[in-house]
């Protein structure tokens, strides 16, 4: 086992498959295969995610496919052989994960199809695998497929520049604007679902959900080029947004915005990154940027510096990165073919030191709250935990 493999096909879209009761499911089938029941302590370390992608409509041979991969948290390793695959009839350019029940929603040229778990770890011959969603089939390409957290709302974006908004499962219509953006290039749901932002050129726009209009327009400055965009939380637990963006001669820089006031609060440049795939962590503690040149690049956001950096992950631009839910990995895929998990590196914080009356130092430890009271000689006084 290693932490990158190679899946046989150029891969345009990965997800971490989010729900217990959805890798319950998966394990299920696992268990009940001719490989064999697998020790409970062993299906307890292991996750999933979902890769989609292919050769597309030319004549390579390659495949369109979704793949599900078993991710083992114990040694920190992609396992080989995915176990679940299904062949698809046009390249899954785009998908979106339902984060509660088991679907997944794959855009294909024309039309936006659902794809069940089950069907895609036990494809039965004869039985049709590809569900066409009736309100997205005969649209053209989506670029964009996004949920909000509580998988009550479905958002997509077309390459018309089309925004619809749906509820889910009913999918009644709550927006449908023709005119959004020349193309819709990414969407992102506030972690309250009371926004959806649309990314296209030349700008941003944040839609009121409920409302079904839009309140407010965020535009680039000099030579920006918005690349993608995420809501997360800070460390205030007040929600903000993240929008990547490309410049001409620069490199990327990544964008802070407030979410009441819809104003930019501060910009950070990546010099000589060209941004290709942007994620927030889940906990809101790291933004992960994918180049052109296959590398992957996490910072923090708080001090907006550099956390980790994978040089040469990938042979070729990074296509997508989706971090696991609990924020300790990230997946990176690429044309390439390979997928990576990279494990978040654990640092601690530094100690603080300030010195008392009579040579007497105070210590505070701020990843655990205690606080050590040395003497000159660098003996234990006393241990405190003060929060």
């Amino acid at each position: 086992m290693a932490n990158t493999q190679t899946y046989g096909f150029p891969i345009y879209a990965a997800d971490w498959i989010p729900e217990e009761t959805v890798r319950s499911k998966i394990d299920k089938y696992k268990e009940n295969s001719e490989d064999g029941i697998e020790p409970s302590s062993s299906l307890a370390s292991r996750s999933c995610i979902a890769l989609a992608g292919g050769g597309g409509e030319g004549r390579s041979g390659i495949p369109n496919v979704i793949v599900i991969c078993r991710v083992d948290l114990e040694t920190n390793s992609l396992l080989e052989q995915p176990v679940g695959r299904v062949v698809v009839s046009g390249l899954p350019y785009r998908m979106a994960a339902h984060p509660r029940e088991g679907a997944l929603i794959c855009a294909l040229p024309e039309s936006c199809k659902r794809f069940d778990w089950e069907n895609i770890m036990r494809p039965r011959e004869g039985e049709e695998l590809e569900e066409v969603i009736n309100e997205l089939e005969d649209v053209g390409q989506q670029l964009a497929l996004a949920f909000n957290q509580e998988g009550s709302v479905l958002a997509a974006g077309g390459e018309d520049g089309t925004l619809r908004i749906f509820e889910w499962p009913s999918m009644k219509t709550i927006l449908n604007e023709s005119n959004a953006h020349g193309e819709v290039k990414n969407l992102t749901f506030s972690e309250s679902g009371k926004f959806l932002v649309s990314l296209g050129g030349p700008l941003c726009r944040v839609w009121d959900v409920n409302a079904s209009t839009a309140v407010a327009s965020l535009s680039k400055e000099k030579d920006e080029l918005f690349a993608s965009c995420r809501f997360s939380v800070d460390n205030s637990g007040d929600e903000v947004l993240y929008i990547a963006a490309k410049t001409v001669e620069r490199g990327g820089s990544i964008i802070t915005w407030d979410t009441t006031s819809w104003k930019r609060k501060q910009s950070k440049l990546l010099k000589n990154y060209s941004i290709t795939a942007f994620n927030v962590s889940p906990d809101g503690k790291f933004l992960a940027f994918g180049t052109l040149e296959g590398d992957v690049l996490i910072i923090s956001s708080t001090k907006m510096k550099t956390h980790q950096f994978v040089k040469k992950a990938h042979l070729g631009l990074v296509t997508a990165l989706t971090f696991s839910p609990d924020s300790r990995f990230l997946v990176s895929v690429s044309f390439d073919s390979r997928a990576k998990l990279s494990v978040i590196e654990q640092k601690p914080e530094t100690s603080t030191w300030n010195k008392l009356a009579g040579g007497v130092f105070v210590v505070r430890v701020a990843s655990s709250g205690f606080v050590l009271f040395l003497d000159g000689k660098g003996d234990q006084i006393i241990a405190m935990f003060c929060k």
